[in-house]
């Protein structure tokens, strides 16, 4: 899953952009027959123009997930691709359009997709766990996705940011455990 593109005007997005492709990595990851490549590894080719093959070679994949994000206000249109690296064509894209009331059901939309394309069978548990949101507050998912983009800077800085970012989505949803993990993580760091 290589991060998606931002195709707003408003660079300050990215950290939206990251926490779509963070959050489909995720669903996909809970798929044990996916071979699903750490978020590290492809981000390493954000911003970049390169080639799918080059991506699949480099990762040892067959399959690429890449998509885009323009937002407007609270409106959305995502676009997802799924590519099949070895004759670079698309066996799948589609466009999802919604508000961020709606973000969490295209999440699951687009990983849903991706795993029927794939003809992956699920296992008996894992259409649940692709379906399971860790918060249904966007104020507290959007903290903790500036609470990863800063982290991920990894200056003294910007991770006492992400600690400010994750204590601010706790605040917001107390059970929000992704909060948590990211707060323990940027101590620790």
């Amino acid at each position: 899953v290589l991060p998606f593109n931002n195709m707003t005007d408003d660079p300050k997005q990215d950290h939206f952009c990251d926490g779509l492709t963070e959050e489909i990595i995720t669903a996909l990851s809970k798929i044990r027959r996916l071979f699903i490549v750490a978020r590290n590894s492809t981000f390493l080719y954000k911003g970049k123009s390169i080639s799918v093959k080059q991506v699949a070679e480099d990762l040892g994949v067959r399959y690429v997930l890449e998509g885009s994000v323009r937002k407007s206000g609270d409106q959305l249109r995502i676009t997802a691709q799924l590519i099949d690296a070895t004759d670079d064509a698309h066996l799948w894209a589609d466009k999802y359009t919604g508000t961020l009331d709606d973000i969490f059901v295209i999440q699951d939309e687009i990983a849903t997709q991706v795993v029927d394309e794939l003809k992956v069978a699920l296992l008996v548990g894992e259409q649940a766990r692709l379906k399971r949101h860790p918060t249904t507050d966007l104020a507290a998912y959007d903290a903790y996705l500036l609470g990863r983009q800063k982290m991920a800077r990894r200056t003294s800085n910007a991770l006492q940011e992400a600690v400010g970012h994750f204590s601010e989505a706790i605040s917001l949803d107390s059970q929000y455990a992704l909060a948590y993990v990211g707060l323990a993580d940027a101590y620790v760091l």
